[in-house]
């Protein structure tokens, strides 16, 4: 059985803040936490899978560890594509 939304929106908060703070050291705030957690669950999980591993498995730590990963891994993405260039 799938996780509900509530569950996606809980797991995304806490890995997306979590991967802020290790990015950038500071939270990026709720929504941005959020959307970035979920997201990088998505990708956590396919990169997981690309290796063998599984991606995120439900409301649990390995999922967490998962969705941070991806989310680190999108906020790299995200400061390398988008960060302002000091002049």
């Amino acid at each position: 059985m799938g996780m509900g939304i509530i569950a996606w929106i809980i797991l995304g908060l806490v890995a997306g803040f979590i991967a802020s703070k290790l990015v950038s050291g500071s939270g990026s705030g709720v929504v941005v936490d959020i959307i970035l957690g979920i997201i990088g669950a998505v990708v956590g999980g396919f990169i997981f899978n690309q290796f063998g591993g599984m991606g995120v498995t439900g409301f649990n730590i390995y999922s967490v560890i998962v969705a941070v990963i991806g989310a680190v891994v999108v906020l790299w993405i995200y400061h390398a594509l988008f960060a302002r260039r000091g002049i």
